[in-house]
């Protein structure tokens, strides 16, 4: 018995193959497996505020006030970012800003220095 890739939509481990198309039993999801390798090859390309695109090593510059989860500190408009890292998810860049330390922002507030 051969491994099948878990659910793209809802994660589920249970898949079977019917023809050329994988189905998930638990939500109906079918999708076709090449498709799938195809677009996994599509590098993520992450923009800034306005349209910028940015790379590892960027420096960038806050765009709105961001308040910080769990404290009373907020980072200002025109704080500037050195260094950032960019990951997958919702927030998707990592960086230090002086003063706050380590934190993850939205690329959507920030703009390109």
């Amino acid at each position: 018995m051969s491994a099948l890739p878990p659910c793209p939509a809802c994660g589920s481990a249970f898949t079977y193959e019917d023809g050329s198309l994988l189905i998930c039993p638990e939500c109906a999801h079918e999708w076709n497996p090449a498709d799938t390798a195809a677009s996994a090859e599509v590098a993520k390309v992450w923009k800034d505020a306005n349209g910028n695109v940015l790379q590892d090593g960027d420096s960038v510059t806050v765009i709105k006030d961001l308040k910080i989860k769990g404290s009373s500190s907020v980072v200002k408009v025109g704080t500037k970012v050195k260094n950032i890292r960019l990951i997958e998810g919702d927030h998707d860049i990592d960086c230090k800003i002086d003063g706050f330390g380590a934190m993850q922002l939205k690329s959507e507030f920030v703009k390109k220095a």
